[in-house]
């Protein structure tokens, strides 16, 4: 390596789970801004979306559930 040459930092892998994790977190409204920044590095904006609407889906059943368990 020559003195010009800059060091490029590898890339974070981008898991699904890490997306799914993220948006639980969003869902109750508790992310430290350093695991923020490091979820803005690390995640691909597809899965955020595909887990958000998993998790929503998924809340809407267990209200819909809930519901019927009570009534």
């Amino acid at each position: 390596m020559t003195q010009g040459e800059a060091v490029q930092p590898t890339p974070r892998k981008r898991s699904f789970l890490r997306s799914v994790k993220a948006v639980g977190w969003a869902f109750l409204g508790l992310r430290e801004r350093k695991e923020y920044q490091r979820d803005l590095e690390s995640i691909n904006p597809l899965h955020v979306i595909a887990a958000g609407l998993l998790g929503f889906l998924l809340m809407v059943l267990l209200l819909v559930a809930l519901v019927h368990w009570v009534v």
